[in-house]
């Protein structure tokens, strides 16, 4: 007998399956499952389920004063069944992120800060002397099983005058380690994005790509995707939404997809105030977003699912296999009128919308 057997499901795709969950991790899945399950779950029909939602940039160590939030409060209450901390902490307080992560129940890992503090202060890549290769490989050795990658933020606010060099310092950092995954935060000049894209690789995440910032990816004066930005783009540049405060225009989104360009992965960059005061609130107003811009729910849903499994080498989520981690989400799509607004103020109104109502991790059902 399984711990749980979910019952009349079907994928976004409009599949039919059933799975069953044994020991937190799925144990079959198939059209019918024979076997019962100390638990059960019946879908309604006008419920469907994925793998578990993966936000790969939120902000959740909670003893933070700038940028922090309660990894529950943005994970497993928001149909979210893994975050990924990009770069609160560095090497000096990872550790303590690390304890606290523990006790959440939704499953928590981290990209720590190339600078040893992480955010402490908005400016944390101004001093260079805080970037200290040896302190992320003890900290990656240390915590190899919660770390996933190093985060660079290269904008104007964060590194002072250090121009391009904090980039370069971090790419050495990754090859030192194993090539483990880079993501980088882009914002305001300097340093140009040109040149940050030029040191970008393959498999590399640049997050907060469709924000609205004259040193974003639109050229503002003929409204089209800068050149750079699509060689960048077609030799495997990861393109991360990472929501946030000041980071995603619906127009760069829009022309971005009229051009054929779309984003790999989808993520909120939230924390307690984008939270609690928009205009990220949680995952799913992200999604119906990137929905309302043009994009299809299957596709969505791959974007939080799989594709953040693959890039931050999350070996047994995003996919709903046997063997795989026991984590689904359930959730509907709503025909209802919801006011969105993007990064820079600017409203569009959805007809359709999706909402989770449970969250599953590792077996255990949560409602939403």
């Amino acid at each position: 007998m399984y711990d749980l057997v979910i019952k009349n499901a079907r994928t976004i795709e409009g599949t039919r399956i059933e799975i069953a969950i044994q020991n937190g991790k799925i144990a079959a899945i198939g059209e019918k499952i024979p076997e019962s399950g100390k638990k059960e779950l019946v879908l309604a029909e006008n419920q469907y389920l994925s793998a578990g939602w993966i936000d790969d940039h939120v902000h959740c160590f909670e003893e933070m004063t700038l940028y922090y939030d309660y990894p529950d409060e943005i994970g497993v209450k928001k149909g979210v069944t893994t975050v990924i901390d990009a770069g609160t902490t560095g090497a000096e307080n990872i550790g303590r992120f690390y304890e606290l992560a523990q006790a959440a129940k939704t499953n928590v890992y981290a990209l720590v800060n190339i600078s040893k503090f992480g955010i402490v202060e908005q400016d944390e890549l101004a001093d260079l002397t805080k970037v200290q290769s040896r302190l992320v490989a003890e900290a990656l050795a240390k915590y190899p099983d919660f770390i996933l990658g190093i985060k660079a933020r290269m904008s104007k606010t964060v590194i002072g005058e250090n121009g391009i060099k904090p980039l370069a310092m971090a790419k050495v950092i990754q090859k030192e380690n194993g090539d483990l995954p880079l993501m980088v935060h882009i914002g305001s000049n300097p340093p140009e994005l040109v040149d940050i894209l030029a040191l970008l690789e393959e498999g590399d995440v640049l997050t907060h790509c469709f924000n609205g910032k004259p040193n974003g990816i639109l050229d503002q004066q003929t409204d089209r995707i800068k050149d750079f930005v699509w060689e960048a783009y077609k030799r495997g540049v990861v393109f991360d939404i990472g929501h946030g405060t000041d980071s995603f225009n619906f127009h760069v989104a829009e022309v971005a997809l009229q051009e054929g360009m779309k984003c790999d992965s989808i993520s909120t960059d939230i924390y307690i105030r984008n939270r609690e005061k928009g205009p990220v609130y949680n995952m799913a107003t992200t999604l119906d977003k990137l929905h309302l811009v043009g994009y299809s729910w299957p596709e969505i849903i791959q974007r939080i699912t799989t594709v953040p499994a693959k890039n931050f080498h999350l070996a047994t989520k995003g996919q709903l296999k046997a063997g795989f981690d026991g984590d689904v989400t359930i959730f509907e799509i709503r025909n209802e009128e919801q006011e969105l607004v993007d990064s820079n103020g600017h409203k569009r109104t959805a007809q359709e919308v999706i909402q989770p109502v449970k969250t599953i991790i590792g077996g255990v059902i949560y409602d939403n």
